[in-house]
């Protein structure tokens, strides 16, 4: 593989995955990493700041956000492909001054869009703490899979605004991603929850004794 259709590969990956993002709009983008490491999806197509699990390390802005995120993955995949591919096909430079040019671009790319998401998108969720009342009871759904006496993260509907938050399961058993939950208690920034499935049969099931 040449340069040049490397540098093309890596701007085409970086910028459709950018527009996939933008029109889903809820694409989820978690990457393991040891010692349980989880870094946060990042919502483009509308505005939720993640919360960071406790002992993700120090890649983090002022908002709790991981430097290393989707967003700042696939921009700096779009303008290292772009500059490398530009400088590669119309310039002399030698492969390797090309290449050191290119990642600085990528990482410029990246902390543009990580500073603009950090300083402008999420500040104006910075004031919102939910209080305890205000949660319990809430519909929501699972985006990151809740393991076994693990965390993981819900999205829920408030106030017409759509917010993520860390989330574990009230009995510490395995909830997958997708399954609509409900809150029961929320402290500390975390919600504990139930799946909505089980409470309704629960439900069910203590109307057909009331019934006999």
């Amino acid at each position: 593989m040449t340069w040049i259709n490397f540098y093309l590969i890596c701007f085409i990956v970086g910028l459709l995955l950018s527009v996939v993002s933008f029109v889903v709009g809820d694409l989820h983008f978690h990457v393991h990493l040891p010692f349980h490491w989880e870094l946060p999806y990042l919502h483009l197509g509308s505005v939720d700041a993640p919360h960071v699990p406790h002992g993700a390390g120090s890649l983090q802005g002022m908002e709790g956000l991981p430097a290393i995120n989707f967003g700042t993955i696939t921009t700096f995949l779009a303008w290292f492909g772009g500059i490398g591919y530009l400088l590669t096909r119309h310039s002399h430079l030698y492969a390797f001054a090309a290449l050191a040019i290119a990642i600085l671009g990528g990482l410029v790319g990246a902390a543009i869009v990580f500073l603009m998401i950090t300083r402008v998108l999420l500040r104006y969720e910075a004031d919102y703490v939910p209080e305890d009342s205000d949660m319990v009871g809430l519909l929501a759904r699972i985006t990151s899979s809740v393991f076994e006496g693990g965390t993981g993260e819900i999205v829920y509907v408030q106030g017409g605004t759509r917010h993520s938050c860390a989330a574990r399961s009230e009995f510490g058993t395995a909830i997958p991603k997708g399954t609509e939950v409900v809150v029961t208690t929320y402290e500390k920034g975390v919600a504990y929850v139930r799946p909505w499935e089980d409470m309704q049969r629960e439900l069910d099931e203590a109307k057909g004794v009331g019934s006999q």
